[in-house]
Order: structure tokens, then C-alpha cells, then sequence
């Protein structure tokens, strides 16, 4: 555990921790390896914008190497692939690093999204 809104998601919780989780509040989940430079540059923004909205959203963070049935369930190409999910689908996502400002207006829809569709 991260904290209250950054954990870390394997393939025997995800279902509980990330597609029901998401009824509740939009569960960003990160998917990327160690070994990976982009997603050593995204992750540390993820981080920071995960902190910075408190709670408003949950950051899943998913590492593919250990969970590579996640990653083919979500046919990822590339590394890091974040989805969203919001009351228990996909509903935005995207690959490889990323501003923080683009980070802000994905979370900014993510959100919107959720709220539209009777969330938070």
C-alpha cells in the first residue's frame, strides 16, 4: 500500500481493487515495468497529481512484469499504459510519458466522466 490513493494492484485483486473499486471513485491504473525509462519519467508525475487531487481519484499501480495477464487482458502495446475506469469500465487511456499539464486535463475528463455517469 502507497497510500489511500495509491496502491498496488496484482492480477488476483484487480477485479475487487480496481473494476468494483471504481463504482465508488475513478481508479487510474498505471501500467509499466522497472526497466522501462518512460515509465520512470511518468510515474513520479502520476504520483505527484495523484497527491495533489487527495483522494478524488485512485492510482493503481500495476507492475506488468509480475502481471502480464492484466496487460494482455488490456491488449497493452507499450509501456506505461495508463487506463481509467469509472463505474466498472475503461473509459479513457493512454501511452508513454506524458506532460504533467496533459496528465491534469486527462484526470480533469476522467473525472468529469464519472461525475456525469452518477459519481462522486
Amino acid at each position: 500500500m502507497k497510500s489511500a490513493h495509491i496502491y498496488n494492484v496484482e492480477e488476483n485483486s484487480f477485479d475487487e481493487l480496481v473494476v468494483a473499486k471504481s463504482h465508488e471513485v475513478p481508479v487510474v491504473v498505471d501500467i509499466s515495468a522497472e526497466w522501462c525509462g518512460p515509465c520512470r519519467v511518468l510515474g513520479p508525475l502520476l504520483h505527484k497529481v495523484a497527491d495533489a487531487y487527495a483522494g478524488k481519484f485512485i492510482l493503481a499501480l500495476v507492475d506488468a512484469d509480475e502481471n502480464m495477464k492484466i496487460a494482455g487482458r488490456h491488449k497493452v502495446r507499450g509501456f506505461p499504459t495508463v487506463i481509467a475506469y469509472s463505474h466498472g469500465v475503461e473509459v479513457d487511456r493512454f501511452h508513454s510519458a506524458q506532460t504533467e499539464g496533459y496528465l491534469r486535463k486527462f484526470l480533469d475528463g476522467v473525472l468529469e466522466k464519472h461525475a456525469a455517469a452518477g459519481g462522486n
